[in-house]
């Protein structure tokens, strides 16, 4: 997973943006026998690292779409790529859908064409990350929260709070948490840090994780400024991450599900917690770029992706939250409750990532991104 480089894309307002895209298909035909897809790790199995999980094989035999993956490991580099071009669908965050629709590097989805899209969350069928003005501009895929990460051998109960990241301290092995914890590499992380002091300090009145005024931004800024000098790597890479908890003495951090099933199968004391401040996550969309050169394939995959062929291995593989309720009763290849297990029920609890503007919601005016790119940068390298 590279390293967060900053993005100027999104000047426009997504609304704005969103009135000028060409019209979507009005039918699928055969396919053109590819897909290009950029991807999250974890989230395109064929077998290849366990051979249950597989969701891409029979797709390929069925339609004839041979799926071609390019993983990325950060939103920014996701449309670093989109901008590049050259693919046909991404799996986008909160943070990127709405900067794609903006930059007009992605198109308006026909989800008439997408029979099963009615069957999608009734939560995340309108959402705004992927919703202008009434208009689609991707399918949901999966969603899931950004958990707390940590080695069962030093918190022999779950950490409580996300202090144990932010603030220096002893942990319950009596040593220091300084150059044990990381932090993710990613702008968006900013959200983390706003997360944890709406309930660490109450007086600054932060409503939403995305939307500060300049005293809360600072405040902000200031606890990632102080996390710095505990923190022993910023993350982008899950398996660096996976690594450094193998090997280099990491015992928290905030993760992702795939990371914590990845180092609990290789029996690692590895465990994972939503703490009582809550969690940011995700819910990502597949979203068909705008210059796309394999449309009917990639119609053909939005469809497979809300089948539970995909929606339950994937979502018991990866720690994430089917997007169609009705996964929660298909079997998964080993045989977990992955629903309950990965928080279905909890999905309203959770802050999902958006892109922060300046126009915002919960009061006047808020940062914008770009500013959240470059202080976060600045950050990272010590400034």
């Amino acid at each position: 997973m590279p390293q967060t480089r900053t993005l100027l894309i999104g000047m426009l307002t997504v609304a704005a943006a969103a009135s000028s895209f060409a019209a979507p298909p009005k039918a699928v035909g055969k396919g053109e026998g590819q897909l290009n897809i950029i991807a999250w790790a974890g989230y395109i199995e064929r077998g290849q690292t366990v051979k249950a999980y597989d969701w891409t094989t029979g797709f390929e035999q069925a339609t004839g779409c041979k799926v071609n993956v390019k993983t990325a490991a950060t939103s920014d580099e996701m449309v670093s790529l989109m901008k590049a071009g050259g693919y046909d669908l991404v799996t986008a965050s909160g943070d990127a859908s709405g900067r794609l629709i903006a930059a007009k590097l992605v198109q308006e989805v026909n989800i008439g064409l997408v029979p099963s899209y009615k069957n999608i969350d009734s939560r995340l069928q309108k959402a705004p990350w992927h919703t202008v003005n009434g208009k689609h501009y991707g399918v949901p895929y999966q969603s899931g929260p950004n958990v707390l990460m940590y080695n069962t051998d030093v918190f022999k109960t779950p950490p409580t709070s996300w202090s144990v990241v932010f603030n220096e301290q002893a942990l319950p092995d009596g040593k220091s948490n300084r150059g044990r914890v990381q932090a993710y590499d990613g702008p968006i992380y900013i959200a983390d840090a706003a997360l944890y002091l709406m309930s660490a300090k109450p007086e600054l009145g932060i409503k939403d994780p995305y939307e500060l005024n300049e005293k809360q931004y600072a405040a902000v800024l200031a606890l990632l400024r102080e996390q710095k000098k505990l923190v022993h790597r910023y993350w982008h890479d899950a398996t660096v991450q996976m690594n450094d908890f193998k090997n280099e003495g990491i015992v928290a951090s905030g993760s992702w599900g795939f990371m914590v099933n990845s180092l609990k199968g290789e029996k690692k004391p590895i465990a994972s917690v939503v703490p009582k401040e809550g969690a940011t996550g995700w819910a990502d969309t597949s979203m068909l770029h705008a210059k796309a050169k394999n449309v009917n394939c990639a119609y053909k995959w939005m469809e497979h992706q809300l089948s539970d062929a995909l929606q339950a291995p994937l979502a018991e593989w990866f720690g994430t939250v089917p997007v169609t309720p009705a996964a929660c009763k298909a079997k998964a290849p080993g045989g977990s409750d992955f629903c309950k297990n990965n928080g279905f029920e909890q999905l309203d609890q959770i802050k999902f990532w958006k892109t922060p503007q300046a126009k915002c919601t919960t009061q006047g005016t808020c940062v914008p991104y770009g500013r959240w790119t470059m202080d976060y940068i600045a950050i990272m390298g010590g400034r």
